[in-house]
């Protein structure tokens, strides 16, 4: 299914103004959000403070699966937005939760009740009653229900709890991601195009067991990939991916380091254009451009990852990201 957003038919303020109102009519006390930073959590959290003030608690979750210098980017971006945020290292209890679990659903699941749990926490320091999320169409399209196939169900929709004990509030719920960009474009918030993260992070990009020291390998592994592309794109050498990032295998090969034989795992490169997510095509990054990727990462991983690939997948038939 293919979205694209009809600005002329549907002015930005218009879907400000919808989003202002689903949230002074659905909160009447205190709520809280979730902010990763990303450009949805950040677009519901700068609305539903404009929507109503100080009844809202902006929490950011470190949970020890963000991106390289993700928890000091975040805090800086809201400090300079004039909103409060409290964050919480909540890594202990993430790791712990996701260990030996290694199908894509249960870690989803796994993700989405450990943030309930902590923002339950949150909710009786503060009294919160409401749970406002970043939530936009792909997300529960893709999780499935009714007569939808789960594609992968969003941790903040399918990882949701039965026994949650707040009322949830997404007043996004409706748009896609371009039209979130657009909105975000009005606010003036400085990353309106940043690219997208999923809310899961990097355990949805380490395939097999999600341990610090892959995590760790997959976030250098991922830095590399986002410095290098965006490099190359403000170079003039290619354009400016949709998304972009890498993702570590579980895959084992024989490498050789100098004279020593290596038996280490596998990244994968990905890079693909789209309007909204819901579609996408793989982007064609020049040879000499991968090759430094690949270069860097070997040697920044020395002993750990011995062998990288490019994915030349469009989305159908695989999705965006690999789980």
């Amino acid at each position: 299914m293919t979205h694209q957003f009809k600005g002329d038919t549907m002015k930005t303020e218009t879907l400000v103004n919808e989003a202002l109102e689903l949230l002074k009519s659905g909160i009447d006390d205190t709520a809280i959000i979730a902010c990763s930073g990303g450009i949805d959590s950040t677009v519901a959290a700068i609305l539903a403070h404009k929507a109503v003030g100080d009844l809202l608690h902006c929490v950011y979750v470190d949970t020890g699966l963000m991106r390289l210098g993700e928890s000091e980017e975040v805090s800086s971006m809201f400090d300079e937005m004039g909103i409060q945020l409290k964050v919480v290292d909540a890594s202990d209890r993430f790791f712990s939760s996701l260990e030996g679990v290694t199908d894509p659903e249960d870690k989803r699941k796994a993700i989405g009740e450990q943030f309930i749990r902590v923002f339950e926490e949150e909710q009786r320091e503060v009294g919160a009653k409401y749970l406002v999320q970043g939530t936009i169409a792909p997300d529960w399209i893709e999780s499935g229900g009714g007569e939808r196939d789960v594609i992968k169900s969003h941790h903040n929709v399918g990882g949701i709890p039965d026994d949650i004990d707040l009322s949830i509030v997404e007043p996004l719920r409706d748009f896609y991601k371009d039209e979130v960009r657009a909105i975000a474009r009005h606010l003036g918030i400085a990353s309106s195009e940043r690219q997208p993260f999923p809310g899961p992070g990097l355990a949805v990009r380490v395939l097999g067991d999600v341990t610090r020291e892959r995590a760790d390998a997959c976030r250098i592994a991922c830095d590399i990939v986002e410095r290098r592309i965006m490099e190359a794109a403000q170079s003039g050498l290619c354009d400016l991916p949709w998304q972009y990032f890498a993702a570590l295998l579980p895959v084992r090969s024989v490498g050789v380091h100098g004279d020593a034989r290596v038996h280490g795992e596998t990244v994968v490169v990905r890079a693909v254009t789209s309007l909204d997510g819901m579609s996408a095509r793989y982007s064609p990054i020049p040879h000499d451009v991968l090759s430094g990727i690949s270069t860097e990462i070997t040697n920044s991983l020395k002993g750990h990852v011995n062998r990288v690939v490019y994915d030349i997948t469009h989305k159908p038939p695989g999705t965006i990201e690999w789980e």
